[in-house]
């Protein structure tokens, strides 16, 4: 296992423990719902940090899938499985079919019509109560597995968002590292450069937009089994921004970034909104303090603290001479 892989096997199986030490399923529970949060900032990270698309309606990704998967399985008696199968792919349809239009601009007009499609959407959930249950969303939704692998038990289904959460560091990874991960980087820094070189900068970005749908979508399926629940409201404008707070917060760019920023939302949500009863106000107060001193994320903050404190390191002391007695005569 390299440098690099350590700290997240350390993390993901820090987190595969706490069913074992946790004394209630609140704290499991809390676990699935930043692993869940986390798979998505991952996704969106790909259009954030390393296309350079800053997007306000990446929830129209896991809201699709979300949806797809509790009407297919609830109204449509279909399989989990094969419903989640059959999700997966009508997400990406449809993402394939937005991005012919968001894709078309970047910088603001990127922002807007990635707002404005997600609204579409959220505004057809929210109006076609035949279909959607408009308001009172879908309610029921199965979980897949069965004697063979109890996922209404918390812990495994913690483990299987665990499962898929490796997969996507373990893809994203290699992707980033990749011939086609650097292009996309090279497509945010300098496009014009890239498309005079001979690269489509369109298919790169393209290919980019794909992969944070699959897996924004593979959070949306995660949400609903969780939930077993789906709503409108998960396809909000607000929803779409606490990813991205998510991904700023933590690091856009980095891989580590979005697990941090996700732990950071998650858990203040869930535990300060127990103690305090503004507690959006503690939210907007600690990603304020996180841009004054971390402009760009947690992770990068970090190590360039961890640089500095490097550098101002106290040298070690130089030895003392003794000087030898000289020999009389």
């Amino acid at each position: 296992m390299s440098a690099r892989a350590l700290p997240f096997a350390v993390a993901l199986a820090a987190m595969a423990l706490v069913p074992l030490f946790s004394t209630s399923p609140f704290y499991v529970n809390l676990t699935s719902q930043v692993t869940i949060a986390a798979i998505g900032a991952l996704g969106l990270n790909v259009l954030v940090g390393h296309a350079g698309l800053n997007s306000l309606g990446f929830a129209v990704f896991p809201g699709l899938a979300a949806y797809l998967v509790a009407w297919l399985s609830t109204v449509g008696g279909i399989d989990p499985v094969a419903a989640a199968l059959l999700a997966l792919g009508g997400t990406l349809v449809v993402s394939a079919l937005f991005a012919l239009v968001a894709l078309r601009t970047t910088g603001l007009g990127f922002v807007m019509i990635t707002m404005a499609l997600c609204q579409i959407v959220w505004g057809a959930a929210y109006r076609w109560t035949s279909v959607t249950g408009g308001d009172n969303g879908l309610s029921g939704v199965p979980r897949p597995g069965g004697a063979w692998l109890p996922l209404e038990k918390p812990e495994y289904f913690l483990w299987l968002c665990l499962i898929v959460l490796a997969l996507a560091l373990v893809q994203l990874g290699r992707f980033f590292d990749s011939p086609l991960g650097v292009a996309l980087r090279g497509t945010r820094d300098q496009p014009r450069r890239m498309g005079a070189v001979g690269y489509d900068v369109w298919r790169i970005r393209f290919v980019a937009w794909m992969l944070a749908a699959a897996w924004g979508a593979a959070a949306g399926l995660l949400y609903a089994w969780y939930h077993q629940f789906v709503s409108p409201h998960m396809m909000a404008v607000t929803a779409s921004a606490e990813v991205l707070l998510m991904v700023v917060a933590g690091g856009a760019g980095t891989l580590a970034g979005p697990l941090i920023g996700a732990a950071l939302v998650v858990l203040l949500k869930n535990l300060a909104s127990i103690w305090i009863d503004r507690w959006v106000m503690l939210l907007g107060f600690t990603f304020v303090v996180i841009v004054l001193l971390m402009p760009d994320g947690i992770v990068p903050g970090f190590n360039r603290l961890t640089a500095w404190l490097k550098r101002v390191k106290p040298a070690a002391p130089a030895p003392k001479l003794v000087p030898r007695e000289r020999a009389d005569g």
